[in-house]
Parts: C-alpha cells; sequence; structure tokens
C-alpha cells in the first residue's frame, strides 16, 4: 500500500471546500468515478452493517425535479455526478442475517460459526440496546460514508458539495424511493469548481487546534 504522507493530506483538506459553483462542462473519468464508487462501498460501519444504499441520479428530468427541492441550488444539475445518500427505512433481523451470510461467503466461514456475532448485533439493534435509537444510528453511519467521499474526493483534486439544504420527502417521492424501502438522508454534489466561483479562494475559517483538540 503506498501511503499518502502528511503533508499532501493537509493540503488536499486545506484545498477542498463546499462548491457553491460548478463547471457544467467538465465531468469525471470513469476512472475517478469507479474510485469514488470504491471508497463509498469500502467506507466502515458500526459492526459493518453498511444500512445505506447511495444512488447516482443522472436523469437530467430527475435532476431538475429535485433542484426546487434543493432550495434552487444549482449544483444539483450544475456538477458532474449527483448523489443522494440513502438509509434503510426498516431495518431488521433480516439485514443481520443478509450480512452474515455475506460474511461467510467473502471470508469462506460457515455461517453457523457467526452465530454468536449475529446474535450480539439482533440484541443490540434489533431487540434491546439501541434499538430505540435504530434510525438515529443508521443515519450516524451515512455521515460516516458522505465525510469519506467529500476526503476521498479531495485527494483526487475531486470537488464536492454535501447538501443538507433539501427536503428530504420530496426527495423520496420523486426518487421512488418509499417503494424500494428506502429514505433520503443527505446528498452530495461531485464535480469540479467553476473559476469564477468565489468562494474558493476564501480563506477556511476554523477554529484554532488548541481549542479543539486536547490532551487529557
Amino acid at each position: 500500500m503506498e501511503r499518502w504522507n502528511a503533508q499532501s493530506l493537509i493540503g488536499s483538506l486545506e484545498w477542498r471546500y463546499a462548491v457553491k459553483k460548478f463547471d457544467p462542462i467538465k465531468r469525471l473519468s470513469e476512472v475517478e468515478w469507479r474510485a469514488l464508487r470504491q471508497a463509498l462501498v469500502l467506507t466502515p460501519s458500526s459492526y459493518g452493517l453498511q444500512p445505506w444504499r447511495f444512488l447516482h441520479v443522472s436523469n437530467r428530468d430527475l435532476l431538475k425535479k429535485l433542484t426546487p427541492a434543493s432550495w434552487n441550488q444549482n449544483q444539483v444539475e450544475d456538477c458532474s455526478h449527483f448523489l443522494v445518500f440513502c438509509g434503510l427505512k426498516t431495518f431488521g433481523e433480516d439485514h443481520i442475517n443478509t450480512f452474515i451470510k455475506r460474511v461467510a461467503e467473502v471470508r469462506r466461514q460457515q455461517p453457523e460459526s457467526l452465530e454468536n456475532y449475529r446474535k450480539m448485533m439482533v440484541k443490540d439493534l434489533v431487540v434491546a440496546g439501541r434499538s430505540k435509537m435504530i434510525e438515529q444510528w443508521a443515519s450516524n453511519q451515512i455521515y460516516i460514508a458522505l465525510g469519506n467521499l467529500m476526503t476521498s474526493a479531495a485527494a483526487l483534486g475531486i470537488d464536492t458539495c454535501p447538501m443538507e439544504g433539501i427536503e428530504p420527502e420530496k426527495y423520496d417521492q420523486i426518487l421512488g424511493l418509499p417503494d424500494q424501502g428506502l429514505k433520503t438522508i443527505v446528498a452530495c454534489a461531485v464535480g469540479f469548481r467553476s473559476h469564477d466561483d468565489k468562494y474558493a479562494m476564501a480563506l477556511k475559517v476554523r477554529f484554532k487546534e488548541t481549542d479543539v483538540v486536547k490532551e487529557v
């Protein structure tokens, strides 16, 4: 594995910002898009359960319908790739069982050998433990995926704009998500900044490191 050096990592994070104006002509290459897809797939999640789906909306008619449901932000139609991060409307034992089968398949194990692991997840997420806050738990996982996408894109010199300024219920209806057992959590526009986006050169404002990172 080739490691990033510290300077490259910080440089990429300093370079990125939430793009307000994309270049509508410039598009991601197939290699770049495939890399970002894989970054989403490789996102870590609690127990490894991956309680999400990622929709790449490329249909222009759908994008036009999503724009008014996105506070008329032009990033929706001007970016190269527009992603909607979706959560599962119901999360239960079936999803855990499917995951266990996948673990057994990939790691060449017998599903029976994972029974204690399966029971632990069911107890925590379905029966007791965090079962009463399962929607919040799932949403938290999806934000990990969003952060992973944004950092991965920045490392490749690709711009993003995370978008919570949307109307999730309207997204759900436009995209037909209820019939798929999904619901909108957040969106992200991906592409390349326009040369005249005035925010591109704005200084990044963060609290001082000593204010937010504490040694104990």
